[in-house]
């Protein structure tokens, strides 16, 4: 046999993931940033929007005066995590130190790969690369690819710092020792991963759409009221939230894609959208971060 080179080596080795590159400062990024820093790792911070990339840091330094102010984080610590986040203007300043990129980006099949062409340029050739899409294929996202062995999805939940899911999704070209590498990861920021094969809506999003589709279906027909729908999946079935009042919390345009995409895909007519969740996205009623969805949110 001949002699390996120094970046096949590189390549083989499974290096600590010191320093993550999260892509994406929106409801999704900033909270996997805060996490990934409060489990001690160094974190690179980008979007392409600098009043998101703003935003996002202001987000992250709220919910950790939210826990100073409760005494869950005590104020060193508040100023450890944000001493090892950075906000980085360029996605090329971003992903070239990372050992681990996250990309956080818009639910949309062309941004993710589109994205992906320019960190795998950029990155080095050890570096793990993850997406955190909650329905879309992994091997799709992948496709292009000169390293896809590396490449996997960490489904996080939202609120980040809160919820104790991430689903580690392998693609088929997902080599053992990357997805074991992940899994490893999630652990160590105090997460449950479950392993999940790349499948249409993994496990989280299609079950939890396929109820959720069906209480607005209900509500559209008038059989109760938003509260009350709920109330019977929290007291009934032990549910922390009821399926609206969640579709509020996760965007209705964002289930809205993930219903589309389900639909397209396994072609069940269960997954079709329902009339009134499309009405809502259209009137621009979004859920909680426009204010109204099913129910109307306050500050």
């Amino acid at each position: 046999m001949g002699d390996t080179t120094m970046a096949e080596k590189e390549t083989n080795t499974s290096r600590p993931l010191e320093t993550v590159a999260v892509l994406g400062a929106g409801t999704m990024g900033h909270g996997i940033a805060q996490v990934t820093a409060q489990a001690g790792h160094r974190v690179l911070l980008h979007d392409p929007s600098p009043q998101a990339l703003a935003q996002g840091m202001s987000r992250i330094r709220a919910n950790l005066e939210k826990g100073v102010s409760l005494g869950k984080v005590d104020p060193e610590t508040r100023d450890q995590v944000l001493d090892r986040i950075a906000a980085v203007e360029t996605l090329e300043a971003a992903v070239g130190p990372a050992d681990l990129v996250i990309e956080a980006a818009p639910e949309r099949m062309e941004v993710k790969r589109s994205i992906f062409q320019e960190v795998e340029a950029g990155a080095g050739p050890a570096a793990l690369l993850a997406t955190n899409t909650s329905s879309l294929s992994i091997d799709g996202i992948a496709d292009g690819l000169e390293r896809p062995e590396r490449f996997l999805g960490l489904h996080f939940f939202n609120p980040v710092h809160i919820m104790a899911l991430v689903e580690v999704v392998h693609g088929p070209r997902t080599a053992p020792e990357v997805l074991e590498q992940a899994v490893d990861f999630a652990r160590g920021l105090g997460k449950e991963p479950i392993v999940v094969r790349d499948s249409p809506g993994f496990a989280s999003s299609r079950l939890g759409l396929a109820l959720g589709l069906e209480a607005i279906r209900m509500l559209e027909e008038g059989v109760a009221s938003a509260e009350d729908i709920d109330r019977a999946m929290e007291l009934g079935y032990r549910h922390p939230m009821g399926p609206l009042r969640l579709t509020d919390l996760v965007g209705l345009d964002v289930r809205l894609g993930i219903a589309e995409y389900l639909h397209e895909t396994l072609g069940q007519n269960h997954f079709q959208p329902p009339e009134l969740l499309r009405t809502k996205v259209s009137e621009g009623k979004l859920g909680k971060k426009s204010g109204e969805g099913f129910y109307r949110w306050d500050d």
